[in-house]
């Protein structure tokens, strides 16, 4: 198998090391078999929250069990020590850091896909029927919209505006990217409770984990006038605070360890609005 070592704090969707897929039957590599296959997740990861909140949705504890991470990395090179074997299993000579989330396969003891996207569609779609359908048919496209409009036009610009190697044009701009987003997304939700059908899709998991991100880790680096401005989008964060108090969403909430990671993480400078908290997770989050 072909891998590309993944860059050690590149980014939190830095580029998949392992890309394989869950097939329908026998006549695949990697089939569906309950108990075969095992997600390694850390939930202060992005990505990792993604998953948690997807399998907790579709109820696959025991068609594929999770081993939760710790929220901080300890490998020097930003990897997990406990997914070395793993890695090395799976590549002669991997020297990329040991990075979740990671779907393995306990038959072979090596690792299926480190892609969360694909994780999350093949956990939807490969395994016995059960909760939501989160990819419903024709949807597709939709999902994958809201997916670019959550990595780009919420992240990624929230990131840029609380940049302190761009400069103050370049800030706003960006801030302008990221308030055109949240304007649409907050008209899109006038009348609505989730973002494309009548119950819960993988779009709801994705702009949920964006909003989480934006208040709990891009905040930190807004100032306060600009984090006023975000916050000011009333019918979008109800509908944040409404799927926090879903058990599949709000029990995977670790504010504490998503507070360790972004510290080890980021060492930018903490601006005005990380005292302008949006939402109080923690009052919402179900237990």
């Amino acid at each position: 198998m072909t891998v590309t070592p993944l860059a050690a704090h590149a980014s939190d969707r830095p580029v998949p090391a392992f890309r394989g897929r869950i097939g329908r039957d026998a006549r695949s590599g990697h089939y569906a078999v309950p108990g075969r296959y095992r997600l390694h997740l850390s939930t202060a990861c992005p990505d990792g929250l993604r998953i948690a909140v997807a399998h907790s949705l579709l109820g696959r504890d025991t068609a594929c069990p999770v081993t939760l991470l710790p929220a901080v990395p300890d490998s020097p090179d930003g990897g997990h020590s406990a997914l070395r074997s793993l890695y090395e299993a799976s590549a002669h000579r991997y020297t990329g850091p040991a990075v979740a989330p990671v779907l393995s396969d306990d038959w072979s003891g090596r690792i299926v896909s480190t892609h969360a996207p694909d994780i999350m569609r093949d956990l939807a779609r490969r395994f016995a029927t059960g909760g939501p359908s989160l990819y419903p048919c024709g949807a597709e496209s939709e999902i994958e919209a809201v997916e670019r409009m959550c990595a780009q036009g919420v992240e990624q610009a929230a990131q840029r505006a609380g940049s302190a190697d761009g400069g103050p044009a370049d800030r706003e701009a960006a801030l302008g990217v990221l308030l055109d987003a949240l304007g649409a997304l907050e008209r899109w939700l006038v009348g609505r409770t989730y973002m494309i059908r009548d119950d819960v899709t993988a779009a709801d998991v994705e702009l949920w984990v964006a909003l989480v991100q934006l208040d709990t880790v891009h905040r930190n680096h807004l100032d306060a006038s600009a984090v006023q401005r975000i916050a000011d989008h009333p019918t979008l964060w109800a509908y944040a605070r409404r799927l926090t108090t879903h058990p599949a969403f709000g029990t995977h909430l670790d504010l504490g360890g998503i507070e360790r990671r972004h510290h080890d993480r980021c060492h930018g400078l903490e601006a005005a609005g990380a005292a302008v908290q949006i939402l109080d997770w923690a009052a919402h989050a179900a237990r």
